[in-house]
């Protein structure tokens, strides 16, 4: 059987084995992403985005101005992909065992006292971090170790998250009064950064029919948790073509500035994206083929893909800064080069 050009010219039993398994998956997901629309209108992208973010295994990191349905896409994501969903409003007051959980001294007549562990709301496999950047340092940094480590220590003791187990993380790009930037360390723990913007004329005008009547609509669940495992296996099992890999590199490594960047991006680049920029990049574009059925990805993906996966990732130059650059048309022409 021969697969796209650019890879290897015929698959071995197991690689045909995958083909049936890439499909089904394939249709499901578009259920899925159907199932989504229906209730969040005007935002296929958005909910495209996060899709690949979850079968990709990761976090996402949402930026939005109120009111574009960033906590209903969370909701109706779990729904649909069978997945326990919880939320937290993160405030400057917030502390970390207000998240992760806390223990507590138990006296019962007849017994020894002993601590017992609670468990915060971070115990769920899909948490909506509700204006992350508000929260204090120190309750971001507990969030930043169940984000990488999938579990957290309380008391010396190892309590792991559920699994499958994603944060969906939003920002309010306009108010920044009292809030605290997110670290790099930490914006490198999303795969992607996703940008909500508003719908369009069409399809606010659906929404208003939709959601001020008496119609109410009923989500089932497409995926199971396990299937959805199952799935983020599959991902891993793309295979990827020698040409999408050399793109994933080579626009990566353009991003930073130094001997791989061209003039201009070393001249407007102030820092860019480690290595795990090329990760998390060579998930997405295995993700977003799994979406499409698509039996492998393509250097067309790479590009659809660089904007989320680098943008949170790199920063521009004072030069940059002062010519009006932006970080998005920046990206743009890096992928353009590589395309």
């Amino acid at each position: 059987m021969t697969f796209y050009k650019g890879t290897m010219s015929t698959l071995t039993q197991t690689d045909e084995n995958i083909v049936p398994r890439i499909e089904a998956a394939g249709e499901r997901l578009k259920r899925v992403h159907k199932a989504a629309a229906s209730v969040i209108f005007g935002q296929d992208l958005v909910i495209e985005r996060t899709l690949v973010t979850l079968l990709a295994g990761g976090h996402a990191l949402l930026i939005g101005v109120p009111g574009l349905a960033k906590t209903l896409l969370v909701e109706t994501l779990g729904k649909v992909l069978g997945l326990e969903a919880k939320r937290i409003q993160f405030t400057p007051d917030l502390m970390p065992s207000d998240i992760i959980g806390s223990e507590v001294l138990e006296d019962n007549p007849g017994q020894r006292r002993a601590f017992r562990f609670i468990p915060g709301p971070i115990f769920t496999q899909l948490l909506m971090a509700d204006e992350i950047n508000r929260a204090s340092p120190k309750t971001q940094s507990a969030l930043l170790q169940a984000m990488q480590e999938h579990h957290v220590t309380v008391a010396g003791q190892r309590h792991d998250t559920p699994a499958p187990f994603h944060v969906l993380a939003t920002q309010n790009p306009l108010e920044q009064e009292g809030t605290y930037p997110l670290p790099e360390a930490q914006l490198d723990r999303f795969l992607l950064q996703i940008d909500v913007t508003y719908p369009d004329l069409a399809a606010e005008r659906r929404m208003l029919f939709a959601t001020t009547g008496t119609e109410e609509r009923k989500l089932e669940a497409i995926f199971s948790p396990q299937e959805l495992m199952a799935a983020q296996r599959l991902v891993r099992q793309i295979p990827v073509p020698d040409k999408v890999v050399e793109a994933i590199l080579k626009l990566v490594r353009s991003a930073r500035p130094g001997a791989d960047a061209g003039d201009e991006a070393s001249r407007l680049i102030a820092w860019g994206p480690g290595p795990r920029a090329s990760q998390a990049l060579m998930l997405a574009v295995r993700a977003k083929a799994l979406i499409d059925g698509r039996l492998a990805p393509s250097v067309e993906d790479v590009v659809a893909m660089a904007e989320p996966v680098l943008k949170h990732r790199m920063a521009l130059s004072f030069a940059a800064r002062t010519e009006g650059q932006d970080i998005g048309g920046v990206i743009k022409r890096l992928a353009e080069r590589v395309a």
